[in-house]
């Protein structure tokens, strides 16, 4: 029911087409970008139902505070603390240790600003876990979510980010300017 209202909305309604199929893989991690707006998340929420896999995703701690905090953790989300010095990455390596079926959702910017270069924890936590990249293109210009195949990263940064940015090429944000898909 949910799914088939999901893809009304989002395909018919809204207009938007999904390129690619999410292979069913238990562990990965699924970069999303670019990311410029609140919206994105709806349109992350929309994808994930039409492709009927589970999904999880980090949040900073503030967005699990009450009102809203319950919303975030029933669509799969769970709370990071940014402030302090702590080792995230080795944090959610271990996440993958202890879950037979983990997908984790990040923004590879870290934020819905222009930023001059993404944040790289995606990348060490891919590695660190040894699960699969699976790479998710929110492109409003020609409102298209393209989803990639999952690829085994092969701890050379060069290699593999130049990787990352051939597939994320010419997506554009909701909000063009705050586009931003340089890795290095």
């Amino acid at each position: 029911m949910m799914r088939t209202l999901s893809r009304f909305i989002f395909l018919t309604l809204l207009g938007w087409r999904i390129k690619g199929t999410f292979e069913p893989i238990d562990q990965c991690v699924v970069i999303a970008a670019p990311h410029t707006s609140n919206w994105d998340f709806p349109l992350g929420l929309f994808t994930r139902k039409i492709i009927g896999l589970e999904i999880n995703y980090i949040g900073k701690k503030s967005l699990f505070k009450p009102l809203w905090g319950w919303f975030f953790r029933w669509t799969g989300g769970a709370p990071v603390e940014r402030d302090h010095k702590s080792d995230a990455v080795a944090s959610i390596v271990a996440l993958f240790g202890q879950k037979k079926v983990f997908r984790l959702a990040m923004a590879p910017e870290g934020t819905r600003k222009k930023v001059a270069r993404w944040r790289t924890g995606f990348y060490h936590i891919a590695l660190g876990a040894q699960v699969p990249l699976l790479m998710i293109a929110m492109d409003y210009g020609k409102k298209e979510v393209r989803i990639s195949k999952p690829i085994k990263l092969v701890g050379q940064q060069e290699t593999d980010f130049a990787m990352i940015e051939d597939f994320f090429r010419g997506a554009q944000g909701k909000i063009p300017e705050y586009t931003s898909l340089n890795i290095q």
